[in-house]
């Protein structure tokens, strides 16, 4: 079969496309006809040999899949389905525990199952078990015209929140609008906007996808009791540090979201996540944006074009038309 190959840990420049082994699957896995496959940041840290898993060399990246089965457990030969794992999706097979899949439904296109696993999940996770967000509280989610981004906006929507959505540039502010947030404004002096937003309450919850230097205003910006939670990095700019008298003044958290650890070994709870989520894809609150699809010879570029922070929405790579 054909798939993308990570041969060296040297970045996604070096990831080439050749012939690989079909792959060998148990009695609880799922063999998926790979459609479409989702561009993650961990895919990029793969590259690199910087990603928690560390898998032999050659093999294939890619984390979210959507396609049809091919045999399973609980699956029908044909279904449509996404999935999620820690590698092996860029290929025209690949495997995926049964507990990590997911039916899809048929309004959904395979571009949308691609970009709705690992960021979705993510953003429900945070918000409904580490936010313990409620129907007409406010969020404010910092790139908010990412992958993960878009999908913290809209999982916030489809749970009655108002949401405000932090970015870099107008360009970016028309893509979280267009996701769905209630108001969009940019990085620069996102503080005071906040402020004059809210009537000077704050925010209930902040999901910070970027960190960096504008989390210290993030604090600032939460109303008494809000909850600050720390999704990832992506701005590079560094690990921001708590001054924990910040919270002990307005009574607020700061809490770390890590749902790889959390579902990965909780057998079902992801298939409780996607019971949550479906609802949400019914009403159309839940519906991914997409931003460039590429071939599967250009899985480095995509990764490429999101180290340089050039993408908006969720990228696809096209394994089969």
């Amino acid at each position: 079969m054909r798939a993308a190959q990570i041969t060296t840990l040297t970045g996604p420049a070096d990831i080439t496309v050749a012939e690989m082994p079909e792959p060998t699957f148990g009695p609880d896995d799922v063999l998926v006809e790979v459609h479409r496959v989702g561009v993650s940041f961990p895919d990029l840290l793969l590259s690199r040999g910087e990603y928690q898993l560390k898998p032999e060399v050659p093999f294939a990246p890619g984390i979210d899949v959507a396609g049809v089965v091919v045999s399973g457990p609980g699956f029908t030969p044909g279904q449509r389905v996404a999935g999620v794992g820690g590698f092996g999706g860029a290929a025209e097979l690949a495997v995926v525990p049964a507990m990590f899949t997911f039916p899809l439904p048929d309004h959904v296109s395979f571009d949308e199952g691609a970009a709705l696993p690992m960021n979705y999940l993510t953003a429900e996770f945070a918000l409904y078990e580490r936010g313990g967000l409620r129907a007409g509280e406010t969020v404010l989610v910092h790139g908010a015209a990412g992958g993960l981004g878009t999908a913290t906006v809209q999982v916030a929507k489809g749970m009655g929140a108002r949401v405000i959505g932090v970015v870099s540039t107008e360009e970016k502010a028309e893509v979280a609008r267009a996701a769905g947030a209630d108001e969009a404004i940019l990085l620069d002096g996102f503080k005071d906007q906040v402020k004059e937003l809210t009537g000077g309450v704050g925010v209930d919850v902040v999901a910070d996808i970027v960190g960096g230097p504008a989390f210290t205003d993030s604090l600032r910006s939460l109303a008494p009791q809000g909850r600050l939670l720390v999704l990832g990095f992506a701005s590079g700019a560094g690990i921001p540090e708590v001054k924990v008298n910040r919270l002990l003044l307005n009574n607020v958290d700061v809490r770390g979201v890590g749902w790889g650890a959390y579902a990965m070994v909780r057998p079902g709870y992801m298939q409780e996540q996607w019971g949550r989520l479906l609802p949400m894809m019914e009403s159309g609150a839940v519906k991914p944006p997409i931003g460039k699809t590429y071939a599967l010879e250009e899985f480095g570029q995509a990764l490429i074009d999101m180290d340089e922070r050039r993408t908006l929405g969720k990228s696809v790579v096209r394994v089969r038309d």
